[in-house]
């Protein structure tokens, strides 16, 4: 059987279809720049978007189950191929399950015409497809350790069906679009844990600095067991004084594991940095959680949520995103002009997001300067990484 590097060199086909990052990246970062934008606008009157449960539960849903799900299946479509040792997804099959992703995206938007039943149906298909595929390749190639990962795109396969159930049951999916984005938190502290510290030791003995040497320990698995416990209670007893609580206790051994890795000796390279900023957003959502359900008047719960979900899962994604592009597409590993300006929008966007009710100004106007600011993060990640992920590997 031909290698996965010869099957490479064999492939015909568009380059967009050559391996999983290239569509579900560009896709993820068109989808996330467009929605921010396009709820602002239907808020605001300037645009119509008829949808079952309203323009509010269509932006929650397709920043979880839209955008976020296909930056996720971006990146382990391309990470099987390493964890297995198996030929990597691409040409035909590719391009079915991206176009299954694709017609999600238009069922949701044509599902006050079809029906909610009917969109919910061809919605759902796509992470259920994707967990058989993960499945498939973990059992095929014995690689078990990652099979948390495969349990975990099951359950937001189920969170998406949840949600799509209540919505026909005339509610607005909060319960869904909550586990949904709980289940992708433990995912980012999963694979956010792995790569964090690895990269970083990787940058550290290549400008000849002593390595960091933090391997993973019953810290880490501690830390992971918090934040599991307190994302369910969250989910299912968000009220329960005892939820903000577990969720303060879990946002701090997340700012410990964080500093464990000290980030703060990569400072010089963005593309290692980011992640370490990425992952304080995590801790510290998960931690502003906890203060917005033990005293909601003084932080709102949806300036805490999008802590974690524009702040953690924006930023997180984007480091993936242009780190992954750059390396799978023959580019050296240096964060140019421009991927600084990705990463500073995404964070601002973030924090005028979470500030907004502080802030010397309007509430909607932040809200609308929030969406400029981090949809244009995505605006200039598919712009400038959309020509890396279009055209071919550069062969050095």
């Amino acid at each position: 059987m031909a290698s996965s590097a010869e099957q490479m060199r064999n492939y015909k086909g568009p380059a967009l279809f050559s391996f999983g990052f290239r569509p579900f990246f560009l896709a993820g970062a068109i989808m996330a720049a467009i929605t921010p934008l396009a709820t602002a606008l239907a808020l605001a009157g300037a645009v119509a978007i008829e949808i079952p449960g309203g323009i509010i539960a269509w932006h929650g849903h397709e920043m979880v189950y839209g955008y976020l799900s296909a930056v996720i299946a971006g990146f382990i479509l391309t990470a099987v191929p390493n964890w297995t040792g198996r030929l990597p997804l691409m040409g035909p099959r590719l391009v079915a399950l991206a176009a299954l992703w694709a017609a999600g995206r238009v069922a949701m938007l044509a599902s006050g015409m079809v029906g909610a039943g009917a969109a919910g149906l061809i919605d759902v298909a796509f992470l259920f497809v994707l967990d058989l595929f993960l499945w498939r390749e973990v059992i095929a190639g014995k690689n078990w350790r990652n099979a948390p990962v495969c349990v975990l795109v099951f359950f937001l396969a189920v969170g998406n069906l949840i949600w799509h159930a209540e919505i026909m049951q005339g509610s607005a999916g909060v319960f869904g679009l909550h586990f949904g984005i709980g289940v992708v938190a433990i995912l980012l502290a999963l694979i956010g844990g792995r790569v964090t510290p690895s990269f970083t030791r990787n940058w550290l003995a290549k400008i000849g600095k002593e390595p960091i040497s933090v391997p993973f320990s019953m810290f880490d698995k501690l830390a992971i067991g918090a934040l599991i416990i307190a994302i369910s209670l969250w989910v299912f007893a968000p009220h329960l004084q005892a939820t903000g609580l577990v969720l303060l206790v879990a946002g701090l051994m997340h700012f410990i594991r964080l500093a464990r890795w000290r980030g703060w000796r990569a400072f010089a390279e963005p593309l290692v940095v980011i992640l370490h900023v990425g992952y304080f957003w995590l801790a510290a959502g998960i931690a502003l959680l906890g203060v917005s359900t033990i005293a909601p008047s003084i932080l709102p719960a949806a300036n805490a949520l999008h802590a974690l979900t524009a702040g953690a899962m924006g930023v997180m994604t984007l480091a993936v995103m242009t780190r992954a592009t750059l390396g799978h597409t023959g580019r050296a590993l240096r964060a140019d002009a421009a991927t600084i300006v990705i990463y500073a929008l995404v964070n601002l966007g973030a924090l005028i997001r979470v500030a907004a009710p502080l802030l010397p100004m309007p509430y909607a106007d932040a809200m609308v300067l929030a969406s400029f600011g981090w949809g244009g993060a995505f605006a200039v990640f598919a712009f400038v990484y959309g020509r890396y992920l279009l055209t071919p590997r550069i062969v050095s």
